[in-house]
């Protein structure tokens, strides 16, 4: 089997696309080629993928760059000028294998508009690279039109993969050894709505799991809490096999700065969703997503979403200064200072590690179950790190006692 080197940056979604891109080419002969499957969520994350164009080139001078993912969709012009960069492909052609199959012979540019695809076609792989737990493709795409957001262009409108098919992958899947499976997509808690009868996010996983009953772990990547079906809320109370850690987008604390972000939640339906789940599943653990240093957010502004974090006791944030995107509503706002945006980010994930730790603490002395992804260390159900002393195999998952912590990380021996 050929191997060719993928560079996967951003989201869980390009980390399943990278797999899907690898068994595709699997039976081509691209030895030499770099596959840069790039981000464009934040002008950070575009910089580290030219980056490493640049040091693939070094490194590499006779390989065969190919970039692909959402900041080529977006731009393919500007990629395709870098003289590293043989190939620019778009987020749907990447996925066709018979680009793969020719790309000698594809043009240097070959980017569709992604705004004209109706549907998402599934793919069916059997394993991850180096993995013990598998990503599954839900839905690509998204609907909404946040003012900061230039990933609906990368991406294009929201689009759902029927449920025939996770139930099919999920098999798959399991069938390998694989015991816990992510949900993945742009906008997971949107699936559905494009589909026959509109099924929502909550009948969909109700159905995963009567249908793969050995499935023990699933988890769901980032959800939007103004999504939340009833049904889904009814698994989160009564399903041991959903896991109990739920990442938000909730991007600000501030009612005012969510409108101008064009979201649809506002600060106290986070409090509601929390506590709700909470009330339900009391080991439940919550992440988030915020931007710091959003267009006109004040001293005032930011504080709320402190207090947010501090009243909830959020834990794993993603924090991000805001990043100018061309072509978004937010990028003609008044802007605050680089130094600002830095500055309230530092402190937002500082409170978010102390949540972390506090949280951390509380479990010393506790059992549960830890899925080992290498060199004994794995992840619980709250998605914590844990390192357990012994010699254990790598995707197993075992009963362990947490017996202390080192930073952000529990230390367990495997439960007698």
């Amino acid at each position: 089997m050929t191997k060719p080197k993928i560079l996967t940056f951003g989201c869980r979604l390009n980390a399943y696309e990278s797999e899907v891109m690898r068994s595709h080419s699997a039976a081509v002969d691209l030895d030499d080629a770099i596959i840069i499957n790039s981000c464009a969520v934040t002008s950070e994350a575009e910089r580290q993928v030219r980056q490493s164009i640049r040091r693939a080139r070094r490194e590499s001078p006779l390989a065969k760059i190919v970039v692909t993912g959402c900041a080529a969709q977006i731009n393919p012009e500007k990629y395709a000028e870098m003289p590293e960069v043989d190939r620019v492909i778009g987020n749907r052609e990447k996925l066709n294998p018979d680009i793969w199959l020719g790309l000698d012979e594809t043009p240097k540019i070959s980017v569709n508009d992604i705004m004209t695809v109706k549907d998402t076609a599934p793919h069916l792989i059997s394993g991850f690279q180096d993995r013990v737990r598998a990503f599954i493709e839900i839905q690509q795409g998204c609907d909404h039109r946040c003012t900061f957001c230039i990933i609906p262009y990368g991406r294009g409108n929201n689009r759902s993969v029927p449920i025939a098919k996770i139930i099919e992958q999920t098999r798959t899947l399991v069938k390998r050894g694989y015991r816990e499976v992510v949900l993945t997509g742009v906008d997971i808690t949107g699936y559905g709505d494009d589909l026959p009868g509109t099924p929502q996010l909550g009948e969909m996983i109700k159905r995963l799991l009567l249908l793969v009953p050995d499935l023990q772990r699933l988890r769901l990547s980032s959800i939007d809490p103004a999504e939340v079906d009833g049904t889904l809320f009814q698994l989160i109370a009564e399903e041991t096999r959903l896991m109990p850690h739920f990442h938000l987008s909730v991007q600000s604390g501030d009612d005012l700065i969510l409108k101008r972000m064009k979201r649809r939640h506002c600060r106290e339906e986070i409090f509601t969703f929390v506590k709700t789940v909470r009330a339900a599943r009391p080991d439940a653990v919550f992440g988030g997503d915020f931007i710091a240093g959003f267009p006109t957010e004040s001293d005032a502004a930011f504080s709320r979403s402190v207090s947010l974090v501090e009243e909830l006791k959020l834990t794993w944030l993603h924090v991000f200064p805001y990043s100018e995107r061309p072509g978004t509503p937010a990028a003609k706002m008044p802007q605050l200072s680089i130094e600002i945006r830095k500055s309230r980010a530092a402190k937002l994930r500082a409170i978010g590690d102390a949540c972390v730790e506090q949280f951390l603490d509380e479990q010393i002395g506790s059992t549960t179950e830890v899925l080992i992804e290498k060199n004994g260390r794995g992840r619980s159900p709250q998605f914590a790190w844990v390192d357990v002393e012994g010699d254990l195999q790598n995707g197993q998952l075992i009963s362990a006692t947490i017996i202390g912590r080192d930073k952000e990380t529990l230390i367990a021996r495997k439960a007698e």
